[in-house]
């Protein structure tokens, strides 16, 4: 039965290498199978042209490679790319091309919706089915790799967790896709061009430090008034601004690396003066920068984007308190592949 069958991206190298050898081949098998799996991410046994067609056809008899498929690609005017992800077992997520002059950048899923329960992002109305696998992760980025290079002329340069699903929720598979994308056996792209963005799970923040990551860290923070905080992301009630920080003091000693926080200036719920001046006081603790993201609506009138001035406010404040600020105009939003927008719409 074709569902007995163990999909082959999830051994290890040495696994591959154990079943050519208890089969009565060489262990290097392993060594080719595993290059066409993932550094010239091969979809099919047939293509694997340096091995016999006998060899072809017992991988055939044994596994499966559950490679995804781009159900849907939309263009926007801005030449953002959308991608509907169908999955193994149909389920569909959405991953994004972002261009600009001088980089295209992936934003990848890493859960079938979401666990957390955002009141501003379409994602967490989706309730969460599954976990992305390593291998569904790294797809993503190899079919915007393909992308970047036909329709930019150029390989894709970054890579931001930020699509549909919490990453740290799905720790170990995102920790071993960002191996594998980063891997010489892979695809061999630098640590230093990916960005995780999290919520913000104080314990999981830890464990990246103790566990040494190479990569950059994005919190998506909103507000640094608890009680503002969780009125709109209702999980802080459990994972407090306390606990965030404290979290992040520690990931800070460990890394020394810079966090980056996103952060949507909302009209009525965060423009207000006390509002910046809790955001600076949250920021002291470490080097930071705060990227103020341009809202994105999802169909209701709860969230509304802060004026110009409260803007400038938010800019003028941080700059003065010596915190790097960026705003952030969004991409993609005549196709709903925006911030906050991924929510499987995609041909509706």
């Amino acid at each position: 039965m074709e569902s007995k069958k163990r999909d082959i991206r999830a051994l290890t190298r040495e696994q591959l290498r154990d079943f050519f050898v208890s089969h009565g081949d060489k262990a290097f098998r392993g060594n080719q199978v595993y290059e066409w799996l993932w550094q010239k991410s091969a979809h099919s046994f047939d293509v694997m042209t340096n091995l016999s067609k006998a060899t072809r056809d017992m991988l055939e008899e044994n596994f499966v490679i559950n490679h995804i498929q781009v159900d849907q690609m939309q263009r926007s005017s801005d030449g953002t790319i959308k991608n509907a992800v169908r999955l193994h077992d149909d389920l569909v997520v959405e991953s994004v091309l972002i261009p600009t002059k001088t980089r295209t950048t992936a934003c990848v899923s890493s859960q079938v919706g979401c666990s957390l329960d955002c009141k501003f992002c379409a994602t967490a109305r989706l309730k969460r089915m599954r976990n992305l696998n390593p291998d569904e992760i790294y797809d993503q980025v190899v079919a915007i790799d393909n992308e970047s290079r036909l329709y930019f002329d150029r390989p894709l340069s970054n890579i931001v967790f930020m699509g549909m699903g919490e990453p740290l929720m799905n720790y170990n598979n995102v920790l071993k896709a960002i191996e594998k994308i980063t891997s010489p056996e892979g695809l061999g792209m630098s640590p230093k061009r990916i960005t995780v963005s999290t919520s913000g799970v104080p314990k999981l923040i830890k464990k990246m430090a103790d566990d040494a990551v190479k990569f950059k860290l994005a919190v998506s923070l909103h507000s640094a008034v608890d009680e503002t905080r969780t009125s709109i992301m209702p999980f802080n009630a459990t994972f407090t601004l306390a606990d965030l920080r404290e979290a992040l003091v520690y990931w800070y000693q460990k890394t020394k690396s810079r966090i980056t926080y996103e952060y949507v200036v909302w009209e009525g719920i965060n423009d207000q003066r006390k509002d910046v001046d809790a955001l600076v006081e949250f920021c002291r603790f470490a080097p930071s920068k705060v990227n103020l993201i341009e809202y994105n609506p999802i169909d209701d009138g709860d969230f509304q984007q802060a004026s110009n001035k409260t803007i400038e406010m938010y800019v003028e404040t941080l700059e003065k308190n010596g915190i790097t600020v960026t705003v952030r105009r969004s991409r993609g939003k005549d196709i709903d592949a925006a911030c906050g927008q991924l929510a499987n719409k995609s041909g509706s």
